[in-house]
């Protein structure tokens, strides 16, 4: 027999335990309201408190329609904007794993637009530009992983410092369509310009993020200095950053 339930705070705490213990993983969706309430011996209204709780709190998501239902969360990936790092790289460093759909590569100007997926969703899209001849044949190399590394390893250039500006914005509905949000969302949008080691500019990229998959934070005091202007509804920030020795 079930445990009786009194109030929504004990639904909330049941559901968020399970979370945390991996009982409920990240994507998976939950039962059907009528289902789940009398498996956890509740009303039905305790039930929906419970979840909207749940949802403020980021640990769950409620999608509406036929196809929709209440979802676990998946955790936020953190952005350390003290340290130029590709984004596989971020991805590996905190357990997630990364994959790339790649949906335009450009000539001449090399002129990449690349979808990456953190264990197997969307996660953002980057559009990089580079210098053609100053990477010649990069197109035909394999470009799912890292270009940074890839850059380092068949060209030599390594980035020392990166300035990028950061403003949250809403999605649009072909960026929703690719990120796999709802039109609206907020996204993180990055523009960055990246130097080498001989400080020449050689990377200029604009990146959206997915703003319930992200957190932006600076780590090490000293390695980077940002500065933040009012523009419009929110703020952009500009952050300066000095790659990891």
């Amino acid at each position: 027999m079930p445990e009786a339930v009194r109030t929504h705070e004990d639904v909330r705490r049941i559901l968020a335990d399970q979370i945390s213990a991996g009982r409920l993983r990240p994507g998976q969706r939950l039962g059907a309201e009528r289902a789940l309430a009398a498996e956890l011996g509740v009303s039905r209204a305790a039930l929906r408190q419970a979840l909207a709780v749940l949802e403020e709190g980021g640990l769950v998501r409620r999608v509406p329609g036929r196809g929709g239902g209440t979802f676990v969360s998946k955790g936020k990936i953190e952005r350390d904007l003290s340290r130029v790092v590709g984004v596989p790289a971020l991805l590996r460093s905190q357990g997630v794993v990364a994959g790339t759909r790649v949906l335009h590569p450009g000539e001449l100007v090399i002129d990449l637009v690349r979808i990456r997926l953190a264990d197997g969703s969307p996660f953002s899209v980057e559009h990089l530009m580079l210098p053609a001849d100053r990477f010649p044949g990069l197109l035909e190399m394999p470009l799912g992983g890292s270009v940074y590394e890839l850059l380092a390893e068949r060209y030599g250039t390594r980035p020392r410092e990166a300035v990028e500006r950061i403003e949250v914005i809403s999605a649009s509905p072909d960026e929703a369509m690719i990120l796999d949000v709802v039109v609206g969302a907020p996204l993180l949008s990055i523009t960055r310009t990246t130097t080498d080691t001989q400080d020449e500019p050689f990377e200029f990229s604009h990146d959206l993020f997915r703003g319930d998959r992200t957190r932006i934070v600076v780590r090490t005091p000293g390695k980077g200095s940002a500065t933040r202007a009012s523009r419009g509804r929110g703020q952009v920030i500009e952050l300066r950053a000095q790659a990891a020795p």
